[in-house]
């Protein structure tokens, strides 16, 4: 059946998070600190607008670009929290999750053969998507030194004369770095300089633990002189609204760039559906009114179990860099003399706690392992516990 399956897709190899998902998945009482994804069921408001779509016979399609009123919304709500607004009816596009807007941007943008420079450690599907849309993906590694940052010089160094663009996944996904306004000004500089498209995923940018000093102030790359020319937000519900399992995320950009984003879009999925619209429409317009009070409810929340499993790893004696966005820990496991992929095997098959390799989200997350803390109290201070048994037996 070789014949029949593109190379370029048969080269890349499956997720290297989902094993450990699917053999928890067999076991009793397994206890999962791998999963990306808020432990809050979505709001009561936003599902009841949902139930009341469906109730009122609302089952049509949708506009391509979704609701002309969501997308109005989420207009005023990236110049309310994020200092940039674009226009609703040609430079907002309403996808199937981030991850579909994502894809969307680089199967537009990339040629055959373009290079795309990318964080390492980063997000799993971001250097799929480049291979898939005919690129060459470049990861850059990060150090925990650096606070698991990208910098402008690296980047200046990775450029080539296939360069063509950079993706910005800050606060980053699986490390929990973030970056401040002048550094997102230096590589801002950088894009300018060498004439490159920036892909600025920012979906976990409502979950950051950092005064305004140090994360920007909740400001977009795009909001950064000259950079909404030459960028792509993405961003989504998922993260800051608990709506995971709605899969609706949206792409705002150039409307040029838009334009034949959308017409991906229309022809391989039509809309995102009607009623995850509704429900994001309703996220938004209530927290405007009640100054985002379901998504300050959650990062609160997020916030002091940040500070428990921070804790928790270095009171087993590994070290960990201080995450101040997103929610997820990146200690650094070296120390056990295992391997990422060891210590999560063993730890899974011997205690029933699922852990990440680093090293599924790239080389430069080796030695690593990534827990999220969107996990109840409760179960995380026993995975704690058998962590901490497991680590003293090694």
């Amino acid at each position: 059946m070789s014949n029949f399956i593109n190379p370029r897709v048969a080269q890349v190899p499956p997720s290297g998070i989902r094993r450990f998902f699917d053999i928890a998945g067999t076991m009793k009482d397994a206890i999962s600190l791998g999963v990306g994804e808020p432990d809050f069921v979505t709001p009561y408001h936003i599902r009841s607008a949902a139930m009341d779509s469906i109730l009122d016979g609302e089952t049509q399609y949708t506009p391509n670009r979704g609701l002309l009123s969501l997308r109005q919304e989420i207009s005023a709500y990236l110049s309310d929290r994020f200092q940039v607004s674009y226009d609703p009816e040609k430079e907002i596009v309403v996808t199937v999750g981030a991850s579909e807007a994502i894809d969307l941007a680089l199967r537009v943008c990339l040629r055959p053969g373009d290079e795309v420079i990318l964080p390492d450690p980063g997000y799993v599907s971001y250097a799929p998507c480049v291979t898939f849309a005919g690129g060459t993906p470049v990861p850059v590694p990060t150090k925990a030194e650096d606070e698991f940052r990208i910098t402008a010089e690296e980047i200046e160094a990775a450029v080539t004369d296939k360069t063509r663009a950079l993706i910005f996944p800050y606060p980053n996904n699986p490390t929990g770095a973030v970056m401040n306004k002048q550094q997102m000004q230096e590589i801002a500089d950088v894009a300018e300089k060498h004439d490159l498209l920036v892909i600025s995923d920012e979906i976990y940018a409502e979950l950051t633990y950092a005064d305004e000093e140090t994360d920007g102030g909740k400001i977009a790359f795009s909001a950064l002189p000259g950079m909404k020319a030459r960028t792509v937000l993405i961003n989504g519900f998922s993260k800051a609204f608990a709506m995971t399992g709605w899969r609706l995320g949206y792409a705002c950009g150039p409307q040029d760039i838009l334009y034949e984003m959308n017409k991906i879009h229309q022809y391989a999925i039509m809309c995102a559906p009607r009623q995850a619209q509704v429900a994001g429409l309703q996220a938004l317009k209530r927290n405007r009114e009640t100054g985002y009070e379901d998504v300050e409810t959650m990062r609160r929340s997020y916030d002091r179990r940040r500070r428990v499993m921070l804790d928790a790893f270095r009171r087993m004696g590994l070290d960990c860099f201080e995450p101040r966005g997103a929610f997820y820990c990146f200690p650094n496991i070296q120390s056990t003399g295992l391997t990422s992929e060891e210590f999560c095997t063993r730890l899974l098959r011997e205690h029933k706690v699922v852990c990440v390799p680093g090293d599924a989200f790239g080389k430069s997350g080796a030695g690593h392992i990534r827990c999220c803390y969107a996990t109840d109290m409760n179960r995380m201070m026993e995975a704690f516990a058998r962590m901490g048994q497991f680590i003293q037996s090694l």
